[in-house]
């Protein structure tokens, strides 16, 4: 299913479909646009051909051998890419989203490569996270993707990532509208936004432990990333310097980066999507671009509320009052 025009009934059916995790979602048909998907698939069937891919690696990894693996997912422009530069910087393995290089793979019907996490190297991280372009990228959840492909359930922990959704809808048309419609951009940003529902609820009933962290959170980037590390047991491993030190790094897609990127179709490459950062940090989006009609449907689908809850529970999980105090409201009112 494609959303090539805004309707807004069928948005609000899908909508509540994935706020009430129906299982009917899994026949829900996704019909190829001819770029980003070339062949019709069901959600379903396209979470098979993934599970399918990956179980092929990881039942050649005896259950003793699976790393700890922190995955971190939201909607995409969270701010993941940098943060998956800090994991890399304090010497994990930092994956740019593996999982969904093996779904956009299964839809544009190349042999999807798997991905074969490392072992032996100590915990792992990985980013991946929903949209832009397709229903299919909004509503897969990788967790459940992992789990059922063999992952342990005791060697994951999922970060949920989010960020205020007027500065991230922001992001989105900046650096998607040359390639996707403005209605079908924010349509599959509603979707994208409202599958953190599923993906937790997947975390609660597989007994994967589950932590929050919102980009405004790196207002005070040390302060905030040595929470995050200390949280997940990885305090030992944190520096300062790999917040404040990112000279060497020429772009976070660039050779220098520590991110470790898959094999994708080339349609979905994106020059300059991941810019060139000193270090890591918060960073601002100017809004003015949104109107009053877009920021009236992020009302409608109780978008700030969702915001607002990842917040208190970001301070809650980490300690971190004070998020909560600056500015938990979204950026720009209407």
């Amino acid at each position: 299913m494609a959303l090539s025009g805004l309707n807004i009934s069928e948005l609000a059916r899908l909508a509540d479909m994935v706020r009430g995790d129906a299982p009917a979602l899994m026949s829900l048909p996704l019909e190829p646009d001819g770029k980003y998907q070339t062949r019709p698939l069901l959600l379903g069937q396209l979470a098979c051909d993934v599970v399918g891919a990956l179980s092929a690696v990881f039942r050649r990894i005896p259950p003793e051998e699976f790393p700890d693996l922190h995955c971190a997912w939201g909607r995409a422009r969270v701010g993941s890419t940098a943060l998956a530069n800090l994991f890399g910087m304090v010497g994990l393995p930092a994956y740019y989203q593996p999982v969904k290089a093996v779904l956009r793979n299964a839809l544009t019907g190349t042999r999807p490569d798997s991905w074969t996490p490392r072992s032996g190297d100590g915990p792992l991280f990985i980013k991946d996270v929903a949209g832009p372009y397709l229903i299919a990228e909004c509503l897969y959840v990788p967790l459940e993707i992992l789990l059922q492909a063999g992952y342990p359930a005791d060697r994951l922990h999922l970060i949920i990532l989010d960020r205020d959704p007027v500065q991230s809808l922001a992001s989105w048309l900046e650096k998607w509208s040359e390639r996707v419609s403005h209605d079908r951009l924010l349509g599959n940003f509603i979707l994208a936004t409202l599958n953190v529902i599923r993906v937790e609820a997947c975390a609660r009933r597989c007994g994967v432990p589950v932590t929050h962290y919102v980009h405004e959170a790196s207002r005070r980037p040390v302060v905030a990333a040595e929470a995050l590390f200390r949280h997940l047991g990885l305090g030992d491993r944190f520096t300062a310097t790999a917040v404040t030190d990112w000279r060497t790094i020429d772009a976070l897609d660039g050779e220098t980066s520590q991110v470790i990127f898959p094999d994708e179709p080339d349609v979905y490459h994106v020059p300059g999507l991941h810019k060139t950062e000193p270090e890591y940090r918060y960073r601002h989006r100017d809004t003015q671009g949104l109107t009053d009609a877009d920021l009236d449907l992020l009302d409608r689908f109780s978008l700030p509320e969702l915001y607002r809850s990842s917040v208190s529970h970001c301070a809650q999980d980490l300690g971190l009052s004070w998020v909560g105090a600056e500015r938990a409201e979204p950026a720009c009112v209407h």
